[in-house]
């Protein structure tokens, strides 16, 4: 069966909606909006609207061999991130048929919280700090312990990041003040090859699984928003501390450095992008 279903077609789900189409695949697409449903229809894909956080409305779930849940929290909806991650999954869970061969939960690196600089596998304890990483470890725990657990592959995703999605990029070409922990380390993945993967993975791996997403190649936060000006032709990024209790003050305490060996082994994929320097040059190219 070539039957997927999206929920969450959102920056990341929408790009791997789009190669399971091009390869052939039947994917239907979870939505919200009668309208973006609609729109979705139009470019061949079979759209469901529903809601996660309701329950009733995702009765009609299609049968498919395949799920991915790539659901993101949108803080302009109103509620509760928990809301979203957890029960709006533990939602799906239940809706879904027994025909799922495959269900692919992205999560995130916040489920880790080591702030050393330590470097992080699959093996590593989780101690998520901020409430974003409490909620996705929350939600794999979810999933393991559902009907679907030997189904499932959880993929803690870095920070994604390309066209239209660079952080602090209007700040820089402004010359104000980064709100970030300069010499902390960042982790990233280009959204095209995190796509990619998750298209392999879930062509080849066998579940259940559970794997860190980065390219490999973690860089000081310094290094690359002074790659990112330059490539603006911007002034020399300026640092100033995060307010304290801000968002970005929270995710200036995460300082670690993630390994994604095992992923790379089980997939033998070649990245498009394999440092952040490639990623940047290709989404600045495109007017991110």
């Amino acid at each position: 069966m070539s039957e997927k279903l999206v929920v969450g077609c959102g920056y990341l789900g929408s790009r791997v909606a789009e190669l399971w189409r091009e390869q052939g695949s039947t994917v239907h697409v979870v939505t919200r909006s009668p309208q973006r449903a609609a729109q979705l229809a139009g470019e061949g894909y079979r759209p469901v609207v529903a809601e996660v956080t309701q329950p009733c409305s995702l009765a009609a779930l299609p049968v498919v061999s395949t799920v991915l849940f790539a659901v993101g929290f949108d803080r302009s909806a109103g509620l509760p991130i928990r809301a979203v991650y957890v029960e709006g999954l533990r939602s799906v869970l239940a809706s879904m048929s027994k025909s799922v061969e495959k269900f692919i939960y992205i999560s995130s690196t916040g489920v880790y919280g080591q702030s050393g600089g330590e470097l992080i596998d699959e093996q590593s304890p989780c101690d998520p700090q901020r409430e974003g990483g409490k909620a996705c470890l929350e939600a794999e725990r979810v999933l393991e312990s559902s009907r679907f657990a030997r189904q499932r592959i959880i993929l803690r995703l870095a920070g994604i990041y390309g066209p239209g999605r660079i952080p602090h990029q209007g700040l820089i070409a402004e010359g104000q003040a980064l709100p970030v922990a300069a010499e902390a380390w960042l982790n990233l993945i280009h959204v095209q090859d995190a796509a990619r993967i998750i298209v392999e993975l879930e062509r080849k791996a066998a579940p259940p699984k559970t794997f860190n997403v980065s390219d490999g190649y973690p860089t000081r936060r310094a290094d690359f928003y002074r790659e990112l000006a330059r490539m603006l032709g911007a002034a020399e990024p300026r640092f100033a501390a995060p307010s304290p209790g801000s968002p970005t003050g929270e995710r200036a305490r995460s300082d670690k450095r993630i390994d994604s060996a095992a992923l790379m082994a089980e997939m033998k994929l070649s990245l498009s992008y394999p440092t952040f320097r490639e990623g940047l040059r290709a989404s600045v190219a495109r007017g991110a």
